[in-house]
């Protein structure tokens, strides 16, 4: 059903102050922009693109209207589900400055798989206005899309729907989006388009934000103490009994309801009980960053230092920020970093961020390459940044922020965990306050026992087939896992759904906290945490959608190459899929879980005599120091060396197309239990999804299948014995 929640109290605080008067509507009505009539339809044939390169821009505004609804109309369909991925490919992240501008869109594929936009190709044309299909800008949080856009030069998008992360990064720097198509046609006849109307139709504080220039000329303007009311930063605060009760307004509400209403910073553009839809500022107890954001947030600091003195920007409660290296560690062996000549600009983007750490003394996790590994002592706890903040940080009724798509991770403890971009971050470092627009809930029922063979990964995958989900009707949202199927599942399994709901779309994934919360902060943590009263969703509470999963009738399952979304049962594969590449690890695949699912294949393989099959190379990735040193203990390492396996150092590795497991050409085939599958993502090759079991059980067989058919396939003799 679509109703909205009431609104959310704010909980109270000592000396708390009033807020700034937002900007007026005198202010916010005056200002019209006039642009370029230079478009890039982004299309899913070529001829859309290659049109656009031809001739960006009508022979006069005279015939402007006409020519552009013409161009509309021949680059029908546009693309859909345009990544992040596909805006900036990740080698072009070392880069934090105007030098993105040469390549938007360099990794845009087209129906027949052409790459069409090279490097400056969209300065060269001038284009200031793109145009594009639904959930423009999904996956990854990297702001440098939005930033390598405007660098470029262009200054609105325009599509049919936007994911969150990408167009809130927009908003803060100053990029317009917008979802009216009737702008292209009066843009291409010259006419000057009203900021108001630019911003029609967003919440308050967006338009505010956007009227201010950006997030950070806002921020410093009207975020300052003296402004904000400023909440209590203890552990103890963030999971105390709300202060106003178990109801919003007197209704009941969900967990993320009570979380979010502890929380809440008032400020300029913000109402004083918001309700879903609107914007806010939230406090965090954490904010953490890595290696491919940090130099971008330090550069925008260093441009806020004191004009007379030059003295840096101070960082608002340090002790809540932590910093990680965990991309990087494997770029010597990434092929695509080494091809494109850009191991040296990356050096100088992870020094970046060791300078800005050691400048404000921040706490900081860093990765080891593989010999630094050898030589370690065993102190170095490292990990990639989720499963670390989960494993060493995050608390149930906390809300966390990390410049990743992947934070909800640390929802499965129930905590309110979101990815945000680096202009987000770096305000939220100053000033202590976090942007979100408060989002609706989505209920996510899972009943019944998952089929033999079938784990978490496989929910995910089957929850990302579904209509719903494919055409957008949950962006944005939070979904809300629960059921008895939630209730058997580990923390690493829940981890496993909180963590794909980038992939979903969602705002954030949550569980509420139960008993086997406590017993992963005992085990894991040794932390003797107890569940609060208010620590669940009230029973009456509103949500948005309801989604109801019967786990019994999932088995294993795939996502086609090109985007996690692509799902499909492993069953109905109809022909067979030859594998070169099965790479097991990152965030989502990478845990102890998982690696009991690993090696429970290979453990079986290995005892039969079977091997990784020749045409294969399997690669299988710890998460953390962590997860290596429990798989050492519990003996798992002699199976995987048994079968051929290449094991590696923590790290985000091949997920982020940085290191071994990635493609190396076009033609390569690789089966991943990673988390998406963007074109590009992991290198140039075909990515297909599966679970650590799919996996495991592919590289032995050499083509995909399942552990179950795997098994079947020894039974009868189809799969030859590795000679003793």
């Amino acid at each position: 059903m679509n109703v909205s929640p009431a609104p959310i109290e704010p909980g109270t605080a000592p000396n708390a102050t009033q807020p700034v008067s937002p900007l007026s509507d005198a202010e916010t009505q005056s200002a019209s922009l006039t642009f370029a009539p230079r478009f890039l339809f982004l299309s899913t044939p070529p001829s859309g693109v290659t049109n656009s390169l031809a001739q960006p821009q009508p022979d006069d505004v005279a015939t402007g209207a006409a020519w552009v609804q013409a161009r509309l109309a021949a680059a029908q369909p546009l693309r859909d589900d345009i990544s992040t991925d596909e805006i900036t490919p990740l080698p072009i992240l070392a880069y934090y400055d105007e030098t993105l501008g040469r390549f938007p869109y360099t990794g845009f594929r087209t129906a027949d798989g052409q790459a069409p936009i090279g490097a400056d190709a969209v300065r060269r044309a001038g284009f200031e206005v793109v145009v594009a299909g639904k959930r423009y800008g999904k996956g990854s949080s990297r702001e440098h899309s939005p930033a390598a856009e405007r660098h470029a030069g262009v200054r609105l998008i325009v599509a049919e729907s936007f994911e969150r992360i990408y167009r809130q990064n927009a908003d803060n720097i100053g990029l317009y989006t917008s979802t009216d198509f009737g702008l292209l046609a009066r843009i291409a006849a010259g006419e000057a388009i009203p900021l108001a109307e630019l911003t029609a139709g967003r919440d308050a504080l967006t338009q505010a934000i956007l009227h201010s220039g950006g997030l950070l000329k806002y921020g410093r303007a009207h975020l300052r103490p003296e402004n904000t009311l400023w909440a209590p930063k203890s552990a103890t605060a963030a999971t105390a009994e709300p202060s106003s009760g178990g109801t919003v307004a007197g209704r009941p509400k969900t967990l993320f309801e009570k979380i979010v209403a502890r929380h809440l910073l008032p400020a300029a553009g913000t109402p004083a009980m918001p309700v879903a839809g609107d914007g806010v500022f939230v406090r965090s107890d954490w904010r953490f960053i890595h290696e491919y954001y940090t130099g971008m947030a330090s550069t925008m600091l260093a441009a806020m230092r004191d004009p007379q003195t030059g003295a840096a920007v101070p960082l608002e409660d340090p002790g809540s920020i932590v910093v990680f290296e965990d991309h990087t560690s494997y770029a010597d062996e990434s092929i695509t970093h080494v091809r494109a000549g850009m191991l040296p600009n990356l050096r100088k983007m992870i020094q970046a961020q060791r300078d800005f750490a050691d400048a404000y003394g921040l706490r900081m996790h860093r990765t080891l390459t593989e010999s630094e590994a050898a030589r370690d002592d065993g102190s170095n706890v490292a990990g990639i940044s989720h499963a670390m903040m989960i494993e060493h940080y995050a608390l149930p009724g906390q809300l966390v922020v990390g410049t990743d798509s992947h934070t909800p991770h640390s929802g499965a403890i129930g905590c309110v965990a979101f990815g945000v971009g680096t202009t987000d971050m770096a305000n939220a470092f100053v000033t202590g306050a976090v942007r979100m627009k408060l989002p609706s809930s989505v209920r996510v029922t899972l009943d019944g026992a998952l089929q033999a063979g079938a784990s978490a990964k496989d929910i995910v995958l089957h929850l990302l087939a579904l209509p719903i989900i494919r055409d957008g009707s949950c962006v944005g949202k939070v979904f809300e896992f629960t059921g008895s199927g939630v209730q058997s599942m580990t923390t690493d399994a829940r981890a496993t759904l909180t963590n794909m709901v980038a992939e979903l779309g969602g705002f954030t994934g949550l569980v509420a906290p139960d008993a086997e919360t406590v017993r992963f902060l005992r085990e894991r943590r040794g932390i003797a945490f107890s569940v609060a009263p208010w620590m669940h969703s009230d029973a009456d509470a509103v949500y948005d959608t309801d989604i109801a999963v019967d786990c019994s009738a999932i088995g294993p399952m795939l996502a086609r190459p090109g985007d996690p979304g692509n799902g499909m049962a492993l069953a109905a594969l109809a022909d067979p899929v030859r594998v070169d590449i099965a790479y097991g690890g990152s965030c989502t695949a990478g845990k102890r879980d998982d690696f009991d699912q690993y090696h429970g294949v290979l453990r079986w393989a290995a005892d039969r005599g079977l091997r990784v099959a020749p045409h294969v190379r399997l690669f299988l990735q710890f998460g953390t120091t962590a997860v290596r040193d429990h798989c050492a203990s519990a003996g798992y390492l002699s199976a995987f060396e048994a079968v051929g396996a290449r094991m590696l150092q923590p790290s985000c590795g091949a997920c982020g197309n940085c290191g071994p497991g990635s493609s190396e050409n076009a033609q390569q085939v690789t089966i991943s239990a990673i988390n998406r599958n963007f074109p590009g993502r992991g290198g140039p090759g075909n990515v297909w999804l599966g679970s650590p079991a799919t996996v495991a059980a592919s590289a032995i067989a050499g083509e995909i299948v399942s552990f179950e058919a795997l098994q079947q396939r020894y039974v009868s003799g189809q799969l030859p014995r590795a000679p003793v």
